[in-house]
């Protein structure tokens, strides 16, 4: 019998990245252009065609199950309706999922891009052996998703696994959302950038400013993770506080849902094992006891393909 395949879409701010799909997980032809973002909703939607339409031709007959798209911004579903996402000029409310639909006549879901990269280490990555699990994209900011069951819990109005908005300290740094405290405040990459640099200006012996060569404006979790790997006690502290107040937010959630695994994706989670150390004793700390045994905490496996992977394994 053969295969079924599906599309996934991975629509970014810059680029629309499309894959062609087999159920058991290999990439069988790609598409890439730009998004057209700063035109209008009409233009991006004819680069999501051009690009499904790209890699339709290596189907060579088989079954396609249907179309999956990652998108930015708030979701509505049923109906995959994008909602004042960021990044993509004159997009206030545009029915996708129908816009995709007419042209191709088949089966299309639209999902955030954090769900979408939840579904994806469920199907294909790192959870692909557990039924629940809570995931996180630790990046600009911080996201999640919640995997229930084997099946993205996206809650009533499409809104669930907003963790990175999850306050540790309601007197806290203010955070863009308007609220005090907020884990995405502590730990999104902008912060943690702009935290360092305020402690480089009282540590300029730091192997940090080795590593960015005096150029405070390069200084990134990349960079920090590198001097940490050199021995520098600057960036490990900064790392290892890091990972502390994000396990501080993962044990509260591991206390709300009973579950034991975290994955981590996103360009932060690129930081060393000393850092998921740190995370797994912190949610340990922040769990009742009985929720501690099998607790772990654990890498996403996908990278960059998470986007295709995931809206792909939306329709499969």
């Amino acid at each position: 019998m053969a295969q079924q395949l599906a599309i996934g879409v991975d629509l970014g701010g810059t680029t629309v990245k499309t894959g062609l799909i087999s159920a058991d997980g290999n990439i069988l032809a790609t598409s890439k252009l730009p998004t057209r973002a700063d035109e209008n909703p009409q233009a991006v939607i004819e680069q999501i065609k051009k690009s499904v339409s790209e890699v339709l031709k290596s189907t060579n007959g088989a079954t396609v199950a249907g179309i999956g798209i990652g998108a930015p911004g708030l979701i509505q579903n049923p109906g995959g309706i994008v909602k004042n996402p960021p990044n993509l000029k004159g997009w206030d409310v545009v029915p996708l999922a129908d816009e995709i639909a007419k042209e191709f006549k088949m089966r299309v879901e639209v999902d955030n891009d954090a769900n979408v990269a939840a579904v994806a280490e469920a199907k294909f990555g790192a959870g692909k052996d557990y039924p629940n699990f809570l995931f996180i994209i630790w990046g600009t900011g911080v996201g999640g998703g919640v995997i229930m069951n084997n099946q993205i819990y996206r809650g009533p109005s499409g809104g669930a696994g907003e963790v990175g908005h999850i306050s540790i300290n309601y007197e806290g740094l203010l955070c863009n959302c308007g609220t005090r405290g907020c884990v995405e405040a502590y730990i999104g990459q902008k912060y943690l950038s702009n935290r360092t640099i305020e402690k480089l200006r009282a540590n300029p012996n730091s192997k940090i400013m080795e590593v960015v060569g005096g150029d405070l404006d390069k200084v990134a979790p990349v960079y920090i993770s590198k001097a940490a790997e050199m021995g520098d006690k600057l960036a490990t502290d900064i790392l290892v506080e890091a990972g502390t107040l994000l396990g501080v937010m993962i044990g509260g959630v591991m206390n709300t849902l009973d579950f034991r695994l975290t994955v981590i994706g996103g360009g932060v989670s690129a930081v060393g094992n000393f850092v998921y150390n740190a995370i797994t004793e912190s949610v340990k700390k922040n769990v009742q006891k009985p929720l501690r045994d099998g607790i772990k905490v654990i890498r996403a496996e996908l990278g960059n393909d998470a986007g295709i992977f995931g809206a792909a394994g939306m329709v499969l």
